[in-house]
């Protein structure tokens, strides 16, 4: 927030976050009033979300996630209170951009196979993408708290890969002013790039 205000000469008002290992598209507004809007936008899930992941196994062509998530607390001193509230209901749809095998014995199967895919969000609970990747037991690499860590460290050893392979590639709402659609996108770069052109 800082970077882009110091860019622009002018404050910034974050509409919405990303998990700290997450890259890809994020949205500001320039005064408090826009920011209101495009957060009712982001609280009745009226705003379209594209992520791209990469996956441990071959996901299924495409499919929906239903799995409902008990809220994660953002502080230690309110985790009680938290862990008290039911779960939510969270939607997930996915679609299988490619695959990849490699031929390393990572885990226990003699070959190595890892899915590219498109993810869309229909709901925003906290780290939700990597916890329904983790429930359909295909975890995103990467991912240090709902990942594996054996193709983790494969990742880290074989591609020189330390991040979470998480992307926001594209968001898409209502500007709150002239009232039309507005996409935005961001491709991906560095090693994320350079391994998703890997899959077929």
């Amino acid at each position: 927030m800082h970077l882009l205000r110091d860019q622009l000469q002018t404050w910034v008002y974050p509409v919405h976050r990303l998990d700290k290992p997450t890259s890809g598209v994020l949205l500001f507004a320039l005064s408090s009033d826009i920011a209101q809007h495009l957060g009712k936008q982001f609280e009745n899930n009226t705003i379209k979300k594209t992520y791209c992941a990469i996956t441990r196994g071959y996901v299924p062509e495409q499919g929906v996630i239903t799995h409902a998530l008990k809220p994660i607390a953002d502080f230690k001193h309110n985790k009680k209170k938290v862990a008290e509230k039911p779960a939510q209901t969270a939607i997930t749809q996915f679609k299988r951009q490619g695959t990849l095998e490699l031929p390393f014995a990572v885990d226990k199967f003699p070959t190595s196979r890892y899915s590219f895919v498109e993810l869309l969000p229909q709901t925003g609970r906290k780290h939700q993408l990597r916890r329904h990747l983790k429930h359909i037991s295909h975890p995103i690499i990467g991912d240090p708290k709902y990942g594996k860590s054996k193709h983790n460290r494969f990742f880290q050893e074989y591609f020189d890969c330390r991040r979470l392979l998480l992307a926001s590639t594209a968001i898409e709402f209502i500007h709150p002013v002239e009232k039309k659609s507005i996409r935005i996108q961001a491709e991906l770069n560095g090693v994320f790039k350079e391994i998703s052109e890997k899959f077929v």
